[in-house]
């Protein structure tokens, strides 16, 4: 039996969606037939989520995002302050929702594009035959998706063995002040006034809206995320006693945890089924940050099939920038450097458009070199030697699984 679809997307987070998007560009291109299949509205479905990434003015989703900023700010853990001009670039806000509907809007113009609410049971390979999705629909009856192409963009449920795995787990509130406390042009990307756990590093992140309102978020890079009343009070602490926002109005909040590890993501899962987003490797071990790795991804898929090539799959980062990542991931987990220090020493040394190249995974050879000097050489160096032989080994399935990104909207009032 023929496919149904040229290709099958499966997931409408940020790498669904940003696929969707550039097959469906508009332009001369070979025809495509494409579903997007995605759980209904209700548990299954992630909850508003918010992402951030850089690039020049006048980019593809400009016109929704929710804010930018000219200025980036690094506060080191002793509150000296490094604050940098991005030049040609802005550091950009997505909210999903708003991105979600931009890209159902270009759908709503093309025929031959469609999406379909049904429950994911299973995505498998047929050699003879592209690739299959098994779903529910809301009635519980069993629905057959066929593509020739199957893009599978759903959260892994299990980490590849690793040499390091640490996550990046978050909470948010979204806040409103009494008094205007923010500077719109200028947001805090990293505030190491926190305090710092035995391994890994913690941060206060704060993206303003306006000279009133801004996401807060406190983050740590470490071996497990904390509990409810563990961000709770990390939260009070950064908002009260480090930032003195006095009286503040919760108006939202988000949650999310990301995998940082130097396991390697296979993206291919048959002769027609591949992986995209996380679960094909898009996050940067170094930093978390996904977004634009997703960007190229979905464009350099969606020129070849439009041009009608068979696909390369292309690769989110390089070995170089891989075998980076897993060296300053490894000295971090063993303490051997301070996470705050480290990152405060490349944001006060470095220009910030190379460093920003480098935490994309598009710096050169010898910028990569310039920035290595900058970082403390002799535990470095200590981790390269070191890693060849140390063990890749799994994580507990319990703990190993990222949980999804979550958002609820209740409101409180902190003093």
């Amino acid at each position: 039996m023929p496919p149904d679809f040229d290709v099958v997307i499966v997931g409408a987070g940020a790498a669904g969606l940003s696929l969707a998007y550039h097959l469906s560009a508009p332009g001369r291109a070979t025809p495509l037939s494409v579903a997007l299949v995605d759980a209904p509205p209700g548990p299954l479905r992630a909850p508003p989520r918010t992402w951030c990434f850089w690039e020049p003015p006048g980019g593809d989703y400009d016109s929704c995002l929710a804010a930018s900023w000219r200025q980036l700010r690094v506060r080191a853990a002793d509150g000296s302050c490094t604050v940098s001009r991005l030049g040609q670039l802005r550091y950009k806000m997505l909210r999903s929702d708003a991105f979600e509907a931009l890209v159902e809007q270009r759908l709503s113009r093309t025929a031959a594009l469609c999406r379909i609410e049904a429950h994911v049971s299973a995505v498998r390979d047929v050699p003879s035959d592209g690739g299959e999705v098994l779903t529910q629909d809301a009635h519980g009856e069993s629905v057959l998706v066929r593509g020739r192409l199957v893009f599978d963009s759903r959260p892994p449920s299990r980490l590849p063995p690793a040499r390091t795995t640490l996550l990046q787990h978050f909470t948010g509130w979204f806040v409103r002040t009494e008094r205007p406390l923010f500077d719109p042009a200028t947001a805090d990307l990293m505030d190491f006034r926190t305090p710092q756990p035995a391994h890994g590093l913690s941060f206060g992140y704060v993206l303003p809206l306006d000279a009133h309102t801004a996401l807060v978020e406190y983050t740590e890079f470490s071996a497990s995320p904390l509990d409810t009343d563990g961000y709770r009070r990390a939260l009070y602490n950064y908002t009260g006693k480090i930032m003195n926002l006095g009286q503040l109005h919760v108006t939202a909040q988000e949650h999310g945890v990301i995998p940082m590890t130097d396991g390697h993501f296979s993206y291919r899962q048959g002769r027609s089924v591949f992986r995209i987003g996380t679960a094909g490797g898009a996050t940067r071990p170094s930093t978390g940050y996904t977004f634009a790795a997703v960007q190229r991804q979905s464009r350099a898929i969606a020129a070849q099939l439009r041009a009608g090539r068979p696909l390369r799959m292309p690769l989110p980062y390089g070995r170089r920038a891989r075998a980076m990542d897993a060296v300053m991931l490894r000295a971090l987990d063993a303490g051997r450097v301070s996470g705050a220090d480290f990152f405060s020493r490349l944001f006060r040394g470095v220009p910030v458009e190379r460093l920003l190249r480098f935490m994309d995974g598009s710096s050169r050879l010898h910028e990569d070199l310039l920035i290595g000097l900058r970082t403390p050489v002799v535990p470095m160096l200590r981790t390269v030697v070191e890693l060849p032989v140390r063990p890749r080994r799994e994580r507990p399935a319990t703990s190993a699984s990222p949980s999804p990104i979550s958002s609820t909207g209740h409101e409180e009032s902190t003093p």
